[in-house]
């Protein structure tokens, strides 16, 4: 592929366990702010230390899976009470969404339990959940505390516990998953155990469900094309609240955005023939509002006349199951000053080939990002545009690893996975 210098862009680490529920049973009854225990469901869990954000990428939150951030709720009293989030209502009680220096978070908010509090899906997951990931950690300098992963079948009146007892030690956001393989209609919460005056911050619960895809195994595989985490591998930068650093995440892709330099350092997405369908490319390009007030206003007019294309990281063909997919790649975010020859030739047939292999029964995880300063687009070498808010990228980066359809991706990995590494010069040539 013309100009595509293979070079290895980013290392992965990975710790993954697995664990399973078995059918023994215990029971919480719900009454007002209280939860009493009847029961006991045992489940191995897995911990995951110093893990990034995951995002679990579907529009439907009934059927598939999603991630709460907890960004989009408002709740500043531990009184028990119910808030309308992303993901739908829920209901916190001895808990509140903290903002404070003290709370430990990804972004803005998370969580904050005390006592023997509690936060609980208001709402089904109506085809059952494969999995659970919640990040974790202690509030300010309070001591260890313990909670517990509980589910009810039965619309809320009844809690059952799922799992092990986890005891939060660290100040730093741990991940702890529990593999459910669960087709019931089910809800899910986290109860704090034990009492006490420490707290925790919990942030991030990403349900993971089978996921929509073809009915019958592709032939890469063994395992039917689903929607699964866009960052399954972790946040590579530990992206957070930092200007030049900022995590942003959809249901189409997560980031890490550069509000300097007016373009994502990086954008991470997962790809596999789930995510396609019939939609159109909707030439949409807008300013993203998502950011915080006081970052940059990045307009599409903004590349007007510089010699640049408006260039994807992830790709408006990479979202084609949806209007909304495909319209969410065109925030400017997700753009970058990209030579036309680099975005229409070597970057587009690289693009071409990864959704080409989905087609055959593969699915992909992709990162992909931009690199140093300078590119020649059609009015020769610029080191930025739109009076110097938008930093022209000297390369455009990207690593994809490839696997065969199926579930339980990260266990999948082996030294024999196949992974593609590229480096493209933003220039004319």
């Amino acid at each position: 592929m013309k100009k595509i210098k293979t070079s290895l862009i980013a290392a992965l680490s990975i710790l993954y366990f697995t664990s399973c529920t078995n059918e023994d049973t215990t029971v919480f009854s719900e009454s007002n702010s209280k939860l009493s225990i009847i029961g006991e469901i045992e489940a191995p869990l897995t911990h995951l230390d110093n893990e990034g954000p995951h995002d679990h990428n579907f529009s439907s939150k009934k059927t598939l899976g999603f991630t709460e951030t907890f960004e989009r709720g408002n709740k500043a009293s531990y009184a028990n009470g119910n808030i309308n989030l992303f993901s739908g209502s829920w209901r916190l009680s001895d808990a509140l969404i903290g903002t404070s220096s003290s709370d430990r978070k990804f972004s803005s908010k998370s969580v904050r339990i005390r006592n023997t509090g509690f936060v609980l899906m208001n709402f089904n997951m109506d085809n059952g959940a494969s999995e659970i990931r919640i990040r974790h950690a202690k509030f300010g300098r309070d001591g260890n505390a313990t909670w517990r992963l509980i589910a009810s079948y039965d619309n809320g009146r009844n809690w059952n516990f799922v799992g092990n007892t986890v005891t939060t030690s660290s100040t730093s956001l741990n991940t702890v998953t529990i593999r459910l393989n669960e087709s019931r209609a089910v809800r899910y919460g986290v109860s704090k155990t034990g009492g006490g005056s420490n707290r925790i911050n919990i942030d991030n619960i990403e349900i993971v469900t089978t996921g929509s895809g073809s009915n019958s195994p592709a032939p890469g595989g063994t395992g039917n094309a689903s929607r699964d985490s866009n960052l399954t591998f972790g946040n590579p930068s530990n992206a957070n609240t930092s200007s030049i650093n900022y995590f942003l995440s959809r249901n189409q892709y997560s980031m890490s955005y550069n509000n300097t330099k007016g373009t994502p350092n990086w954008v991470s997405w997962h790809l596999s023939s789930a995510w396609s369908g019939g939609t159109r490319r909707c030439n949409c390009f807008r300013t993203d509002s998502a950011l915080p007030n006081n970052f940059k206003n990045i307009e599409t007019s903004d590349y007007t006349g510089s010699g640049f294309d408006r260039g994807h990281i992830c790709p408006s063909g990479d979202r084609t199951g949806s209007t909304t997919d495909n319209s969410n790649t065109f925030f400017t975010t997700n753009i970058a000053p990209q030579a036309a020859d680099n975005n229409q030739r070597s970057w587009n047939d690289f693009e071409n080939y990864l959704r080409a292999l989905t087609e055959n029964g593969n699915e992909v995880h992709i990162i992909a990002g931009i690199a140093g300063t300078g590119g020649t687009g059609i009015n020769g070498f610029r080191n930025t545009i739109n009076n110097g808010n938008i930093t022209v990228p000297d390369s455009f980066w990207k690593v994809a690893l490839v696997l065969p359809n199926g579930s339980n991706d990260i266990s999948r990995v082996t030294t024999d996975t196949r992974i593609i590494a590229i480096n493209v010069p933003n220039d004319q040539g």
